[in-house]
């Protein structure tokens, strides 16, 4: 019972990660991409009303964006994982030996002695050969799929949370302190993210944090330059 409990939790926490290593992505895209088209625009105009609908229209068409390629990526491996698990059910069916065997054989390839692998094999094949077959050789749930209106929502809603940081700071800042108050919050926003991702995948946090840091600020700097170029030479 304990080892079943056990079992279980494990499976929940590896999905919470999931979830929470998607949500961390989502809203560094955000942030990342929303504060860039924002001080592009300030880079060549400081109508504050031209840079909020921009900022505005990034905003709304990153989460869209988004969420429909959340939900095509994860329907397309959810409808690969579907014809696996189909395939699976039909070796059983027709060659229940051969699929026996071929379970063994994998057991051995991690470590195991034959004489343990086939007891494995059967003792897991008498229990749930299908279940048996699919985390061995495929590392799938068939009761476990990942869901692509909950990667489309969960994509939409991080990357909408992350995009109105920057949206919010070029609002609230006053004009002559607007690029840096945008750029400064983007920059604190982006230490959250990093710190969160390497926290959620027991990574470095230092090379985290400074890694999305100077990306972000490299996005930000060179969008302003090429906003600010564009908007002074093109008329």
């Amino acid at each position: 019972m304990l080892g079943i409990k056990t079992e279980d939790t494990a499976r929940a926490s590896n999905g919470t990660l999931n979830w929470l290593r998607a949500a961390v992505l989502g809203a560094n895209d955000g942030i990342v991409s929303v504060s860039s088209i924002i001080l592009g625009v300030a880079g060549a105009t400081s109508a504050r009303h031209t840079i909020f609908i921009a900022g505005l229209a990034g905003l709304v068409a990153g989460a869209f964006s988004m969420a429909v390629g959340e939900y095509v990526s994860v329907s397309s491996q959810r409808d690969t994982e579907r014809a696996y698990i189909a395939k699976e059910k039909r070796r059983l069916h027709d060659d229940p030996d051969h699929e026996l065997e071929g379970l063994a054989a994998t057991y051995v390839v991690k470590g195991a002695s034959y004489k343990t692998a086939v007891q494995m094999a059967r003792e897991l094949t008498q229990k749930d050969a299908l279940k048996a077959h699919l985390e061995a050789e495929l590392q799938l749930d068939e009761e476990d799929l990942n869901n692509p209106a909950q990667a489309a929502m969960a994509s939409m809603v991080s990357f909408t949370i992350g995009g109105l940081i920057p949206l919010v700071a070029v609002l609230v800042a006053s004009r002559p302190t607007r690029v840096v108050v945008t750029f400064v919050a983007v920059l604190l926003a982006l230490c959250v993210t990093g710190y969160a991702s390497a926290t959620v995948g027991n990574a470095s946090r230092r090379r985290a944090i400074l890694r999305v840091v100077a990306g972000g600020a490299i996005a930000m700097v060179l969008t302003y330059l090429i906003g600010h170029l564009f908007g002074t030479t093109v008329k």
